[in-house]
C-alpha cells in the first residue's frame, strides 16, 4: 500500500503548477483510494455509475469526485449526489439531462464536453465538427445548474507520441476556438482534461489543465468481478 503513496508523490512532484491530477481509481478498492487519500490526494475519477455510488459513501466527504466515463442516461440521477465534475458529456441531449437532474436536486454540476479525436470508433465524445456545430446553436449556453468548465478528450492508444501530440493539439485549437467563441463571456470554461498514464507529459505539453493517472498510481487493475 505504501506504493501507492510513493508513486503518487513522484508523480505529483513532477506535475508542473496549474495542473491537477485526477487520481483514477475505477476497479480499485475503497482501501487503496484511502492511502492515496492520506497522501492528500483529494480529486478522484471512477468511470463506472454503480461503482461510484458504492465506494463515495464510504470514503472521506472532502473527496472531489469525477466521473470520467461514459454515462448512460439511466445512470445521470444516481450519481448526482456525489459528482463534483462530469467530465465525459458527449451529446447535447445528455447536457440537457444533466441540467434537468441537477435542477431537481437544486445543484449545479460541472461538466466537460468529451471530444472524440481518437482512431478507436469504441470511444465516445463529440467529433469536432458536432461541437462546433454545437456551440454555433447556442445549445451548449444558457444552462442554470450547469457550468460548462472545458473540454476533455483521449488520445488514440498508442506508443507513438507524435500521433498522440497530435490529437491533443487539435483538442486543444478546439478548446480556444470555443473559448474565444461561445464560451468568450463565461468565467468557468478553463479547464482541458486530456492524458493518461502513458501520455500526460505529452498532454501537458499541450495545455492540460487537469490529467487523469491510475495505473501508474494504483498498478494494474484488479480483475473485474462478474
Amino acid at each position: 500500500m505504501a506504493d501507492i503513496q510513493e508513486k503518487l508523490k513522484e508523480i505529483s512532484g513532477q506535475i508542473p503548477q496549474g495542473v491537477r491530477l485526477v487520481a483514477v481509481s475505477k476497479f480499485h478498492p475503497v482501501e487503496d483510494v484511502l492511502e492515496a487519500y492520506y497522501a492528500g490526494q483529494r480529486l478522484f475519477g471512477e468511470n463506472r455509475a454503480q461503482e461510484l455510488i458504492e465506494k463515495a459513501p464510504k470514503l472521506p466527504d472532502d473527496i472531489q469526485w469525477h466521473f470520467i466515463g461514459h454515462l448512460q442516461r439511466n445512470k445521470v440521477r444516481a450519481i448526482m449526489p456525489y459528482v463534483s465534475m462530469i467530465e465525459s458529456i458527449d451529446s447535447v441531449s445528455l447536457l440537457q439531462l444533466v441540467e434537468k437532474e441537477a435542477a431537481r436536486i437544486n445543484r449545479t454540476i460541472n461538466v466537460l464536453l468529451q471530444l472524440h479525436v481518437a482512431q478507436e470508433t469504441t470511444k465516445s465524445g463529440f467529433t469536432i465538427d458536432e461541437v462546433l456545430a454545437a456551440a454555433e446553436a447556442g445549445e451548449l449556453n444558457g444552462y442554470d445548474h450547469v457550468n460548462v468548465c472545458g473540454v476533455m478528450a483521449m488520445a488514440t492508444l498508442t506508443d507513438d507520441m507524435e500521433q498522440a501530440a497530435s490529437e491533443f493539439d487539435v483538442v486543444r485549437r478546439t478548446f480556444l476556438t470555443l473559448k474565444d467563441g461561445a464560451f468568450d463571456e463565461s468565467e468557468w470554461f478553463n479547464e482541458l482534461s486530456m492524458g493518461m498514464s502513458d501520455d500526460w507529459q505529452v498532454a501537458v505539453n499541450h495545455g492540460a489543465t487537469l490529467i487523469r493517472i491510475g495505473t501508474a498510481i494504483f498498478g494494474p487493475r484488479p480483475a473485474r468481478k462478474s
